[in-house]
């Protein structure tokens, strides 16, 4: 079985992977438009990985800019079948800290308007989101965490705001009182995407505030976000090496077949050009 490609997406402050070998730069075109930069591919101790910059090299697109389904249609079709997420967030708990790295399990969409699906043009399907990230991966990078002695949360709510401002206090309080644990702006559309093109994903929540609800903290600002993150980044990298010795070919989860029986339209209804379009996402289910 051939060695899977592992992608990985760096957020803010992880705009490259070092000690990536044999490295080349892929621009990917696809049907949804420019990916947000191009992809670094090459070898990481050892183990092929695919790596994009989330906001673009330089950190020039905001959380509403982002170009999903470009992004994730990029890591398909370059052979990605794992996807390791990295984002900074702000804390809705207490208890989660400042530079702790939560692996959240569920997400709140508070976005407005963001495009979360490849289909539409012809063919309608309904992939199952209950658990909206890959626990195999989950595990995987919760527990690369713990053993690098990293403050770690197994599990909880990522609320997906739309930005690029911070919250309101209203807005805080309110969160809160839902139950949600951390807050940001990027993760859900990228969660969505990559359970319809089948591939495993899960993210590293990387705390560097208490947003706005806590009494005792100053508000969050740009300046005490670069501060903490410089730290959750260089924890994050040194999960990830770990993590990717002890990802191996085939998958038991039910990402790699979270398609089948979700296409509802009947594949002679579908227009040749939307099978065309997305025949890296659905080209093995509808036949030659």
């Amino acid at each position: 079985m051939a060695e899977p490609v592992i992608g990985i997406i760096g957020g803010s402050g992880l705009y490259e992977m070092e000690g990536i070998t044999h490295l080349r730069e892929e621009r990917v075109m696809t049907p949804f438009g420019d990916p947000s930069d191009a992809y670094i591919l090459g070898r990481l101790d050892g183990h092929t990985v695919a790596f994009l910059a989330r906001h673009g090299r330089g950190h020039r697109l905001l959380p509403s800019e982002l170009n999903f389904r470009a992004n994730v249609y990029g890591f398909k079709v370059l052979g990605v079948q794992w996807i390791i997420s990295a984002s900074a967030v702000g804390s809705m708990r207490e208890e989660i800290r400042p530079s702790d790295i939560v692996i959240p399990d569920q997400f709140f969409d508070r976005t407005r308007a963001r495009t979360s699906t490849f289909f539409g043009d012809g063919v309608v399907a309904h992939v199952s989101f209950a658990d909206p990230v890959c626990p195999d991966l989950s595990d995987l990078l919760y527990g690369a965490g713990r053993d690098l002695g990293a403050r770690m949360h197994k599990g909880g709510t990522y609320l997906c705001m739309e930005g690029p401002q911070f919250s309101t206090r209203a807005e805080s309080r309110i969160y809160r009182s839902w139950g949600v644990d951390v807050i940001g702006m990027t993760n859900l559309q990228e969660a969505k995407l990559s359970r319809e093109a089948e591939m495993c994903y899960a993210t590293m929540a990387l705390v560097t505030d208490y947003d706005v609800w806590h009494e005792a903290e100053g508000d969050v600002t740009v300046e005490k976000v670069i501060a903490i993150l410089h730290k959750n980044v260089a924890t994050a990298k040194r999960i990830v090496r770990s993590v990717i010795h002890k990802i191996r070919p085939g998958r038991s989860c039910g990402c790699a077949s979270a398609l089948k029986d979700a296409i509802i339209t009947a594949p002679q209804a579908i227009p040749e050009a939307t099978k065309k379009k997305l025949w890296p996402i659905v080209g093995k289910y509808l036949g030659p």
